[in-house]
């Protein structure tokens, strides 16, 4: 299996990692020891089974969570020792369970991305509303501005949330979970918008995904994770193999490659003819 671990005593050669990530909750710690780089203008897609630590190193990037152990580093320095404003000029996050206000409209809501752009001088400008109007449109929720977002289907309020985070202009975008709650049509239509996103105006993303196939196809960097801990980083086509996929979800399968993009293709195996078989 191929691995690209950073080198830990290495000088940073990204915007965003880490170096010997130690965070938890309460007395349990869920990722230990995690050195990574987060490529500069790349898709980054972390995958791995239920609770392994995902959705918390994901946090952590985004200073949800105090290490510790070790660092979370922005641009060269500890993330902490950042001001908030600054670090959200930086960094746009788009959470797995978003808190919604009660009574506020699409577009208000949408609007709340350029808070880390206002000044206590600075009034909303052509620019803000500009940013809005494209955060809009690119998550295809335009028409729905003036709907009070309680009224949304789950589906229309996950990209409502995308795109309060793409109001933002945020030149690193962390997504746990984008896909949550949508269709598989839509599912695509969001990892579209992120690979444009990546390829035409450079932004940086970092995702957790569940689907390994989507990862696949629109990940250029996958970091794969187990029991809170890097089990190998790198381009899809060099990583995800068949003993990667059994090491880390513990399931069978074939790797082809997808007739759509060359991509690997992760086929699991029929466990109900394996279980035929041992009963003949």
């Amino acid at each position: 299996m191929t691995s690209h671990a950073p080198d830990p005593g290495a000088p940073p050669a990204c915007r965003l990692g880490t170096r010997d990530l130690e965070v938890g909750y309460d007395d349990r710690t869920v990722v230990r020891g995690l050195t990574l780089d987060i490529p500069d203008g790349g898709f980054t897609v972390i995958v791995g089974p239920n609770a392994c630590g995902k959705s918390t190193l994901l946090k952590a990037l985004a200073r949800g969570l105090r290490p510790r152990g070790g660092s979370v580093l922005l641009d060269g320095t500890r993330i902490e020792t950042h001001r908030s404003k600054e670090v959200a000029r930086r960094l746009g996050l788009l959470p797995q369970t978003a808190q919604t206000p009660g009574g506020i409209s699409v577009g208000d809501l949408v609007a709340r991305g350029r808070y880390p752009h206002q000044r206590m001088l600075r009034q909303w400008t052509r620019g803000d509303e500009e940013a809005v109007l494209a955060a809009l449109r690119a998550t295809g929720t335009e028409a729905l501005a003036d709907r009070l977002v309680e009224e949304l289907s789950g589906g229309q309020r996950q990209r409502v949330w995308i795109a309060l985070a793409l109001a933002q202009e945020t030149p690193i975008l962390l997504l746990d979970e984008p896909t949550t709650y949508l269709d598989v049509a839509h599912q695509l239509d969001v990892l579209d918008l992120c690979d444009d996103l990546r390829s035409s105006r450079g932004q940086t993303l970092v995702a957790v995904l569940h689907d390994l196939n989507h990862a696949c196809r629109y990940a250029t960097h996958l970091v794969a994770m187990r029991d809170g801990a890097l089990v190998a980083q790198g381009p899809p086509g060099e990583v995800v193999t068949a003993d990667l996929v059994e090491q880390v979800f513990g399931m069978r399968c074939r790797i082809i490659p997808d007739p759509e993009t060359g991509t690997p293709l992760v086929v699991p195996a029929d466990r109900r003819r394996r279980t035929a078989a041992r009963q003949t």
